[in-house]
């Protein structure tokens, strides 16, 4: 079971605020191996911080990027690398989020690349999509790991994926397979998280529900109290 928080570029998830968040998550972890097993919290971090983030909590917390490129050493001025990102320690990579999308011209061309480069780097890579079929597609064209499908009418609100539409969760487990799909979107509560496992998929990706909170360290024992 794992539980993502993207950090974005949230006040409370930037600089110093992310070195203390990432902190809770780790005394999170630890605090619920005492009593469960197979929960791996991780966290996605701005660009910026993740240098520091991996001197400081590197081996201790899987991190991931928010974004990479399909760019290696030599020109590639202002691009984001695999190799460096692996290099620093980190775990893995978003991409295609709703925020930060590739084009979709030529059937996601540039996004199956970038793909397919960063797991040949090393890094585990999370493809978001927006639909179950769009997440069907890049899950049968890439070497994804992990798809995490988030509809974005959702993605910060009040309301969770969970609640508005829970059948989403079992037809992209059904269409992407078992043990590859994540569910995002307003996912904020233990609740959300047990409907999201008990229709077999792997994981949530949420940020809003942890960063904007004003306790996130017991929102993230919440969000694994009912696993």
């Amino acid at each position: 079971m794992i539980i993502l928080t993207n950090f974005k570029a949230y006040p409370t998830g930037v600089f110093q605020n992310a070195k203390n968040l990432v902190q809770m998550h780790i005394d999170a972890q630890k605090e619920v191996e005492k009593t469960k097993e197979n929960i791996q919290f991780a966290v996605a971090i701005n660009s910026l911080d993740i240098q520091s983030i991996c001197d400081a909590f590197a081996g201790t917390i899987d991190i991931y990027a928010q974004h990479c490129d399909n760019a290696s050493f030599g020109s590639s001025t202002g691009k984001i690398l695999p190799e460096m990102l692996l290099q620093m320690g980190v775990k893995g990579v978003i991409l295609h989020h709703s925020e930060h999308r590739f084009s979709s011209e030529n059937n996601y061309a540039e996004l199956i690349e970038t793909i397919n480069y960063a797991k040949k780097t090393g890094l585990t890579v999370v493809c978001c999509a927006e639909t179950v079929e769009e997440g069907a597609f890049l899950s049968e064209h890439s070497n994804a790991d992990f798809i995490a499908v988030e509809p974005p009418e959702l993605i910060g609100g009040d309301i969770s994926v969970s609640t508005a539409r829970p059948e989403l969760i079992s037809e992209s487990v059904a269409d992407i397979g078992k043990g590859k799909v994540l569910i995002g979107a307003g996912i904020k509560t233990g609740v959300d998280v047990q409907v999201v496992i008990e229709k077999e998929a792997v994981g949530v990706l949420l940020a809003s529900g942890v960063t904007k909170s004003e306790t996130p360290y017991e929102v993230l024992l919440d969000l694994a109290s009912k696993v």
